[in-house]
This record gives C-alpha cells, structure tokens and sequence, in this order.
C-alpha cells in the first residue's frame, strides 16, 4: 500500500478558531476561506454531536468516515481540537494526535511570546512537527 496519506493538519481554538494548519500535499488544495470555514464547520459539527448525543459524557465526534479520506479528531481538556484529515483506513492517528498536541503544548503554549488562541506562528513547533509526521509515515510503511 505504501505510504499512509496524511493530507492535512487542522488545530481549532476553542471558540472555532482555525489557529494552525498545514497541507501535506492533499489533491484538492484549499484557499485560506475555505480552510476556515471547514474549521468552523467541524467545531459546529462536534458541538452539536455532543448534545445530540443518547449518550451521557459524549465528547463530540473522534471520526468522521467518508468514502475518499478519514477525518481524526482529539479535543484537548482546554477545548482546543486537533483533526487530521488522511487516506481511509489510517491506523494510529489517535496517537499521532496526542503526539501533536505533546508538542503544541511543549512548544507553543510554553513559548512566553504567544497568545492563548491566536494563530500559531511558531518554528519550533512547526520542525518537531514536520518530524513527527516523517516518523510517523515511515513507521506507517512496514504494516
């Protein structure tokens, strides 16, 4: 099969704000407004699944299966949401969000120059990240 496709990285303040994204080479890019409304679209739809929910403590929707990719959600304790759009059938993308979301807080929230719930704009960030997705897509290889 090769290489696990990861098409995109999205990471949502608590109030919907899109605050970072990143495109690893999806087929069908996007503008800035349209990154944005898709960000505030899957804020709406997970907060709506949480009070639809039959259930009680539901935490809103952590897959989302279409039939051409896979969209992975992880909400932080704070309301912060990290999804990752990626090819059907990816495993370990839980793990990879949580993964993400160790480096958002080693390296944005501890950085004394950024504001909670601005955009992201930070290298350090942005390197152990581009490593992490490497790492994960060649762990991803030998399954």
């Amino acid at each position: 099969m090769g290489t696990v496709a990861i098409y995109s990285l999205f990471i949502i303040n608590k109030s919907g704000g899109l605050i970072y994204y990143k495109d690893y080479g999806s087929a069908g890019r996007m503008d800035t407004n349209d990154t944005l409304r898709l960000a505030s679209l899957w804020h709406s739809m997970h907060a709506i699944s949480q009070q639809l929910s039959p259930t009680l403590g539901c935490n809103g929707i952590d897959l989302l299966q279409a039939h051409n990719f896979d969209l992975h959600c992880f909400q932080s304790i704070t309301g912060t949401k990290f999804f990752v759009v990626c090819e059907t059938g990816a495993q370990n993308m839980e793990i990879l969000l949580r993964t993400i979301y160790e480096l958002y807080t080693d390296f944005v929230l501890k950085n004394p120059f950024y504001e909670m719930e601005m955009p992201i704009r930070c290298e350090l960030f942005d390197v152990n990240l581009a490593q992490v997705i490497q790492k994960d897509r060649v762990a991803l290889l030998g399954r």
